[in-house]
């Protein structure tokens, strides 16, 4: 997977084919989402990702991404 690709804005998408984020940038080895509907900024493992075109494609449906997902910066982050 190559990471360069992921965008600012891009879509991020479950194998079930729902949205379920945005990107707001590439921090090392997550994704940090931007903010939601409550002003919470979630993070993502890169690890999860297994495509990008127009969209970026991550491994498990949307329900649990939301469960897994972090909520505080991983550490080695840039904030």
């Amino acid at each position: 997977m190559d990471s360069t690709k992921i965008r600012e804005h891009m879509p991020i998408v479950c194998s079930n084919n729902k949205q379920f984020g945005m990107v707001d940038r590439v921090e090392g080895s997550s994704i940090k989402l931007a903010k939601d509907s409550s002003g919470q900024h979630h993070w993502i493992p890169s690890s999860w990702v297994t495509s990008v075109d127009d969209k970026v494609h991550v491994d498990r449906p949307g329900q649990q991404a939301m469960k897994e997902w972090m909520s505080t910066p991983p550490e080695g982050s840039m904030h």
